[in-house]
């Protein structure tokens, strides 16, 4: 069953988040790469939307180097393809002003994409040239939303204060939240747990919440993913790592399952109004294969009820 974004935020979104071809890849390695794409995902029987990054490295001064290119065609193939709903994420902190933001996503709806992801600059130190993610979100907000479209931030279960900044994005406009790459449910289940106070008291009704996880292969993976900036416990990393490497997809396929269940099931006991879905994210080319299977093992379990208390 196919159900278009809004829908789906509010009953356990089940989110894929693929790698998009580098803009330096030929364009016959690039539709190569879309096809292996399509191929794997046609096979997945629980799907709600693509969730597309864009790729950027930044120099000591914040200066972008876009990794991705314009990631919007490379969307709206996924999305007719699959027939499926497409969030694009943008940085606006690398945009001019808050005009560009507006601009960004008028031309967004016009190429038939409704659903955004903005993201801040990856360091409080730099002063980049574009707004606040909270300015962002009013620009941006209001265009998607005649469009009916979705408009998501993304939140960070360890950085202290995270839920009043979800509080204050939820005023702005933000529908839906992508969180950083999980590896253990605590910090997830705090942020969720004060989200829904503050939400509560505020009598706003809270935005969703796509828990994010991703599948490990070696050592570089797991350096990789704290250099994006997840918290990977030694335990997890254990977990995951300590075997064979052949079968690290599988553990880090169990891990994920074992986090969404904890949060899930701590939110279930507990009361706590926040929806909460799943983005399994693709963390380079070639976990593109052990990606999917943890999202083939999402699309079994990701609706199963939380057990009564």
């Amino acid at each position: 069953m196919t159900r278009p974004l809004p829908e789906a935020l509010r009953a356990r979104p089940l989110l894929f988040e693929p790698v998009p071809p580098s803009a330096r890849t030929t364009p016959a390695r690039a539709e190569a790469t879309v096809a292996e794409l399509l191929r794997l995902l046609g096979t997945v029987p629980r799907l709600d939307a693509l969730d597309v990054p864009e790729l950027i490295d930044e120099n000591h001064d914040g200066r972008p180097y876009y990794r991705s290119g314009d990631t919007r065609t490379f969307a709206r193939r996924l999305g007719d393809a699959l027939a499926r709903d497409v969030i694009v994420n943008k940085v606006v902190a690398h945009l001019p002003s808050g005009d560009a933001v507006r601009a960004w996503a008028e031309e967004t709806v016009q190429r038939g994409l409704r659903h955004a992801v903005l993201v801040g600059g990856s360091s409080r130190y730099i002063p980049y040239p574009g707004p606040s993610v909270l300015e962002a979100d009013r620009l941006a907000g209001p265009v998607l939303a005649a469009a009916n479209g979705s408009l998501g931030n993304i939140a960070i279960p360890q950085r202290t204060g995270e839920a009043h900044r979800m509080l204050a994005k939820t005023r702005s406009g933000c529908r839906f939240f992508t969180t950083q790459i999980l590896f253990d449910s605590e910090g997830a289940l705090r942020m969720l747990r004060e989200y829904d106070t503050l939400c509560r008291q505020s009598g706003l009704v809270p935005a969703a919440v796509v828990l994010s996880v991703a599948p490990l292969a070696d050592e570089g993976d797991a350096e990789f993913v704290r250099w994006l900036g997840a918290d990977i416990p030694e335990s997890a990393e254990r977990t995951i790592l300590n075997g064979e490497e052949a079968q690290s997809s599988a553990r880090s396929t169990e891990r994920a399952l074992a986090v969404y269940r904890e949060a899930r099931n701590g939110a279930a006991a507990e009361g706590l109004e926040v929806p909460l879905g799943v983005n399994v994210e693709q963390i380079s080319q070639r976990h593109l294969p052990s990606a999917v299977e943890m999202l083939k093992a999402f699309a079994t379990v990701v609706d199963e009820p939380a057990p009564r208390a």
